[in-house]
């Protein structure tokens, strides 16, 4: 059965979706949205890396995307802006990655595939990488769930009950750079951060608790990543942009509906 492409993109495209929910719902509560962009635009220098040095690609864009992570957290917290940090960094790495592709004649590269990604072609080992990487991250969120709510909602409560803000900081940094490296064969580097937050803003108006939003962004994921696969095989689209397209039109359903309870 896995030796049908649709089927091994599915599941790909579904274990991207449940990874990436969760996360993205401490991204949206967190208004961390430039983290995302600024690890996923970094994947890129990861690719390059990885290729130079004959590693997995996965290998490469995880130590990168942890980096960048670490970077941009460390940056912001000396009194440099969020947005300041983020226009420096996320597209100074996306600059360093394709010129530094660019200096690799020998290794055929499909940046486009890494750009905006290429599900269509994951393989069985992909698929591997991809379930093991996103099993990881939700037991990491599962473990840390309640002390990662108090450090969200209040730092100083949290370090009153005994959290260390900082520390569950590093661990969605972890998280996050996780996702990234198995979400770039599925979304590409361009499209990770908008499968991070817009099926986390569109479960927003239909919940009413953390962990509630958390299984409801699940499900819009999972949605967008199936019903985007469909309409791009029956429109022969792009995947990759297409999966997010519906997740977009997701998010302006449920807004739709927010605004028509009023």
């Amino acid at each position: 059965m896995l030796d049908d492409f649709l089927v091994r993109a599915a599941l790909a495209g579904l274990g991207v979706a449940i990874a990436a929910a969760p996360l993205g719902c401490f991204v949206v509560w967190r208004r961390m949205a430039y983290f995302g962009d600024a690890t996923s635009h970094a994947a890129i220098l990861g690719v390059a890396l990885a290729l130079a040095l004959d590693l997995p690609v996965f290998g490469g864009v995880l130590v990168i995307a942890l980096v960048m992570a670490l970077l941009l957290t460390a940056l912001t917290g000396r009194g440099m802006g969020g947005d300041a940090a983020l226009g420096v960094l996320a597209h100074t790495a996306l600059a360093l990655g394709l010129v530094a592709v660019s200096f690799l004649p020998s290794v055929r590269v499909d940046l486009l595939s890494y750009l905006v990604g290429d599900i269509l072609a994951v393989s069985g080992t992909d698929l591997v990488v991809i379930w093991t990487g996103a099993l990881a991250v939700l037991m990491l969120l599962s473990w840390r769930w309640s002390a990662l709510l108090s450090a969200t909602l209040s730092p100083d409560m949290a370090r009153a009950a005994g959290v260390d803000p900082q520390r569950e900081q590093f661990i969605l940094t972890l998280a996050l750079a996780i996702t990234v490296a198995v979400a770039i064969k599925v979304v590409g580097a361009l499209l990770i951060a908008a499968l991070l937050i817009i099926p986390a803003a569109a479960a927003r108006p239909l919940s009413r608790g953390p962990e509630t939003m958390a299984a409801a962004a699940m499900a819009i994921g999972a949605a967008a990543a199936l019903g985007g696969l469909l309409v791009s095989f029956a429109l022969d689209t792009p995947t990759g942009p297409t999966i997010v397209s519906v997740a977009a039109a997701i998010f302006a359903l449920t807004r739709s509906l927010q605004a028509a309870r009023g």
